[in-house]
């Protein structure tokens, strides 16, 4: 599974979490850095990968626009980096369940 981190986001989550996430990139990474919503969820979309973020539009567009891309949106106000990587290890499960349900939009966790 390929996430794609948002801009609110440390790009340190990529290299933390490559072990269970190899593929995934930091918006800044693609040429994204400050880009607009359509602009993360269109290559998100194009390149499969699944919008990790804090920001509640990606939430609201999962609702309007379903999948894909699919959304993990972390509910975790304004926790450093090592809080959403223990966050996201602590749902690998639940995160594996939710890139395979065809049906799911998102997926909150915090």
């Amino acid at each position: 599974m390929k996430l794609l981190f948002d801009e609110n986001l440390s790009p340190n989550l990529v290299r933390l979490l490559s072990h269970l996430f190899p593929e995934s990139k930091h918006v800044r990474d693609v040429g994204l850095a400050a880009a607009d919503d359509d602009l993360v969820w269109a290559y998100a979309c194009r390149h499969d990968f699944v919008i990790v973020s804090k920001d509640s539009d990606f939430h609201q567009r999962s609702f309007v626009k379903g999948p894909p891309p699919k959304v993990i949106w972390l509910r975790c106000g304004n926790g450093g980096t090592h809080e959403i990587v223990e966050l996201l290890l602590s749902h690998q499960t639940h995160i594996e369940i939710f890139q395979k349900n065809s049906e799911a939009a998102f997926l909150e966790i915090g």
